[in-house]
């Protein structure tokens, strides 16, 4: 754990703060003025030291952008205030921490990481190590939970640590969960925007859900069900992707993943046993045949028709699990064997998510439950060197004029196999 002196060493706190604020669609703008954010008793104030931008920060203000609102998710830096509930005892001022928070909040303008301030639940937060960088430690600052949240908070897979943060609720096959059955019927009740461009205006409507079955096995043999070791990040040198393969080895499972050919060598030094070209015609058909017809989970970090479709024709002859990071276009659900699910990472603050459908979520007091265990669970792979391997970074300059043009950046696809950066 990284601290500053005995005293804190903090200067006292300004009345106002410089962030990025919110204009329109597609915009973001430098206020000089804005007000520090309002701290809730179970948060940290913390002073940002750097920021990485996440794929979501560009979306959000090309879908639902909040005018007002400050943006940005990742950051790290130093805790300057505490919270009167804060429960962790290693907060305190003057100690470096990294995470993320809900940016271009509807009910919260105050507080993105886009900002010279940013709050953050005590629960919900990593401390930074002496071996990991500012930088790196916001690189990691929305992987982590994600992963978590979308590979072992619904699925019944092997936690990557032991100790704190294990539990019933994050192990073993169980009921579906109250959040599981509401996404499902989300799913039924709703369509994207992809499903509406692809469909050229037709309805796309619940016998999506049940369109037969699926195709024939690619090896043709017969497997003993519930053997398959194998995992499929599509997408896997992106950041959340990368962060998947790394906890899916340490699950004692096989990763295999989708890219690019140029980042072969980098997904697989982090735990992908085999990785495939996406731009192959026959890329779901030669990951089928590589687990042996038996693939039973799949992670699509993209989530659209094309990396959907290749996820559904890896998936083994008795179908199994498919997880986006997205709402999930259902024109691809082609094979009623396969259950589809989204996950939206917010959820894990256990708070009402005000957006339009199908972003909307009612409170989920179990995600919170979850995420307080997941934070305390990898907390003890982060704190031990060469555990946690970050992304390659892009460290950008300007702070947080530069964190405008890396936004344009991610919103051009001019980003890949790499982390954008930058201190403040």
């Amino acid at each position: 754990m990284r601290s500053l002196s005995s005293n804190g060493g903090m200067d006292p706190l300004p009345k106002i703060q410089r962030a990025l604020k919110v204009r329109g669609p597609r915009e973001v703008e430098l206020h000089e003025t804005c007000p520090l954010p309002a701290l809730e008793d179970d948060e940290i104030l913390v002073r940002v030291r750097c920021v990485a931008i996440n794929p979501v920060d560009a979306k959000v203000l090309d879908m639902a952008p909040r005018v007002g609102a400050t943006a940005g998710c990742e950051f790290a830096g130093d805790v300057v205030k505490m919270g009167p509930s804060v429960k962790n005892d290693q907060l305190k001022a003057g100690v470096a921490v990294f995470g993320c928070v809900w940016g271009n909040h509807p009910n919260r303008p105050d507080n993105g990481a886009f900002a010279e301030f940013v709050a953050v639940a005590g629960d919900l937060v990593y401390l930074l190590p002496p071996h990991l960088s500012y930088q790196q430690g916001a690189s990691l600052g929305v992987a982590l939970p994600t992963v978590g949240m979308a590979v072992y908070y619904l699925w019944p897979l092997r936690l990557p640590y032991t100790g704190p943060g294990r539990s019933p609720i994050a192990r073993g096959e169980t009921r579906q969960t109250s959040g599981e059955a509401e996404e499902t019927r989300e799913l039924e009740a709703t369509t994207t925007l992809a499903d509406r461009m692809e469909g050229a205006g037709g309805h796309v409507g619940v016998r999506h859900l049940t369109r037969p079955s699926s195709p024939p096995s690619a090896l043709g043999t017969p497997r003993k069900p519930g053997t398959s070791r194998y995992v499929l990040v599509y997408g896997g040198s992106t950041v959340c992707g990368a962060m998947a393969l790394q906890m899916i080895r340490k699950s004692g499972l096989v990763p295999v993943c989708t890219c690019s050919a140029r980042n072969f060598a980098l997904v697989k030094a982090l735990g992908a046993q085999e990785a495939f070209d996406y731009h192959s015609p026959t890329c779901g058909d030669d990951i089928r045949r590589h687990t042996a017809d038996t693939l039973a989970y799949a992670l699509d970090c993209i989530t659209d028709l094309a990396s959907m479709r290749i996820c559904y024709t890896a998936m083994g002859r008795d179908g199994g699990k498919y997880m986006g990071l997205e709402p999930v276009p259902l024109r691809a659900h082609t094979r009623r064997d396969i259950k589809p699910n989204y996950i939206l990472v917010y959820t894990m603050f256990g708070k009402e998510v005000t957006s339009p459908r199908p972003f909307g979520r009612p409170a989920r007091p179990k995600d919170r439950v979850f995420a307080e265990r997941w934070y305390r669970g990898t907390q003890t792979l982060v704190d031990i060197p060469g555990e946690i391997h970050p992304h390659p970074l892009d460290q950008g300059s300007d702070g947080l004029h530069g964190v405008i043009k890396g936004l344009d950046r991610m919103r051009k696809g001019d980003v890949s196999g790499v982390k954008l950066v930058y201190e403040l």
